[in-house]
């Protein structure tokens, strides 16, 4: 471990991430909590009283953090309530997420993701073999030709083009019902919306059960018996506002562990 990085310990077990569909807590101080997102919740809603989400749960436990963060207006023109959020994951994306208590400490943690300090670590299981150990996606996402509302990082994107870099590797490869998959560890070096299910399916390796993105290939091999997104954030490394650097870990779900088991 680099000198001035702390690994925390774990606070529970994989296998109680099935007992209930809310965060649990990894870590918590005065400035900062971080929890584990369970798949299928949203970070927040689009409406002024979300419910059901991410945000929601935050204020129940830290109701004085309302109004931390930077307002933003919905598409129907209301502010979407979202106190505390200083990153986000999709709602079928389960793992590691950080949320500001005060502003203070907003302030600081935005800094630290817009200047990419953050260091972030997902693990996924895709369709098909990869043909090499590890490699870099540098392709930049805009809009899909096909559906203006998803992202796309293939030849003729449409709209603002922005810059993504993600890199993969390898960690095992397998076959069930005679089909090829890959077990592969991210560390997106960009934060773009969508990025690593655009960028593995430009590269023709979407990720098992991605329901946008995954096209023709969504239920081969019985999508490895999952009934999920097969995409965890595994682990965020990052400086606390008072400096000190800190790993933070969320074990990969069971569901996902007995899918990596059918590959052998």
């Amino acid at each position: 471990m680099a000198h001035g990085k702390k690994r925390i310990r774990r606070l529970f077990h994989p296998a109680q991430l099935k007992l209930m569909n809310e965060p649990q807590v990894i870590s918590e101080n005065d400035d900062i909590l971080v929890i584990n997102k369970p798949t299928g919740l949203a970070v927040h809603g689009e409406g002024v009283d979300p419910t059901g989400t991410v945000v929601e749960w935050f204020l129940s436990r830290v109701p004085q953090a309302r109004g931390v963060g930077e307002p933003r207006i919905g598409k129907d023109g209301k502010e979407i309530e979202r106190s505390g959020i200083v990153h986000r994951l999709d709602r079928d994306t389960s793992g590691v997420m950080v949320l500001a208590k005060t502003q203070t400490a907003f302030d600081h943690l935005k800094s630290e993701f817009l200047e990419r300090r953050v260091k972030k670590e997902y693990r996924a299981l895709v369709y098909g073999a990869m043909k090499e150990r590890w490699g870099t996606i540098n392709r930049s996402i805009g809009r899909s030709t096909k559906d203006w509302k998803l992202r796309s990082a293939d030849r003729g994107a449409k709209g603002h083009l922005r810059e993504a870099v993600t890199e993969w590797e390898c960690i095992q490869i397998g076959q069930y019902e005679d089909k090829s998959f890959s077990y592969l560890r991210l560390r997106p070096k960009t934060g773009r919306m969508h990025q690593l299910r655009v960028h593995l399916k430009a590269i023709g390796r979407p990720i098992v059960g991605d329901q946008l993105y995954a096209g023709n290939q969504l239920g081969e091999g019985g999508d490895l018996k999952l009934d999920r997104l097969a995409l965890h954030a595994f682990s965020l490394v990052f400086a606390l506002p008072s400096g000190e650097v800190q790993t933070f870990e969320s074990p990969v779900p069971a569901e996902l562990n007995a899918a990596i088991e059918l590959l052998g």
